[in-house]
């Protein structure tokens, strides 16, 4: 399975954000995206998810019958900032994701247990999500987007406010989707990058650039990516 970026161009008024960008994601692989603050990660994701359209040019999705377009059902997308349904307690809320995407579970256990798994104590499972932490609100959101398997996972920012248990647990989560679906998540933090990814790509000048995978665990990989992603004015 491939998702494929063709041309793709993106510009709010005078602010380009994608020029002609090319590139195919490919199931399998866990893709770590890089970029400066304000280089468009969000807006490439956004645009993938059809919460925005393309100035120009077209993104596709190849599930073994070529390259076609697709529905927003076929993106899973896990939100920097979550969106959740204050109206519902963490256990109503998994249960009723579990009970629309019956189809799509990959290894089906109860509520609690999804919850547990994220770090929620039992006794907060049944307090409503509005009283729930940013943190909180995010375990839940990831876990939910975990538990089935879309043909493309997208993650804005993931495992930012995880305890060291929890991100362990979403870790292997994580590398567990890669199996069936196209896997891509921004990040600032270069370590979970190298533990996680099997290619990284940098949003930088408008463009996707990949950067070989054989580099990614080199000794002076931070380094190379930070020269790579510094403007060219910073120098002077």
């Amino acid at each position: 399975m491939e998702l494929v970026l063709e041309n793709i161009a993106k510009q709010f008024d005078e602010k380009i954000i994608l020029d002609g960008a090319d590139f195919t994601f490919e199931t399998g692989k866990i893709y770590g995206l890089l970029g400066r603050n304000g280089a468009g990660k969000t807006t490439l994701f956004n645009c993938i998810a059809k919460n925005m359209t393309l100035t120009s040019g077209e993104i596709l999705l190849d599930q073994g019958d070529g390259p076609k377009d697709y529905d927003n059902t076929d993106i899973g997308y896990v939100y920097t900032i979550p969106h959740l349904p204050a109206f519902m307690t963490a256990v109503e809320f998994v249960k009723f994701f579990m009970d629309i995407n019956k189809d799509r579970l990959r290894n089906p256990k109860t509520p609690t247990e999804y919850l547990t798994m994220v770090g929620i104590k039992k006794e907060d499972q049944h307090r409503l999500l509005k009283d729930f932490s940013h943190g909180m609100q995010n375990k839940v959101q990831m876990v939910v987007s975990l538990m089935i398997t879309p043909p493309v996972l997208l993650m804005d920012e993931p495992l930012t406010s995880f305890d060291v248990v929890a991100a362990h647990e979403m870790k292997e989560l994580i590398l567990a989707a890669k199996k069936d679906s196209i896997v891509i998540f921004s990040t600032h933090i270069l370590q979970l990058a190298q533990d996680l990814c099997d290619e990284i790509v940098l949003l930088n000048h408008h463009q996707l650039q990949p950067i070989p995978s054989e580099k990614i665990h080199d000794a002076d990989f931070e380094e190379e990516i930070i020269q790579l992603l510094r403007d060219p004015q910073e120098e002077k």
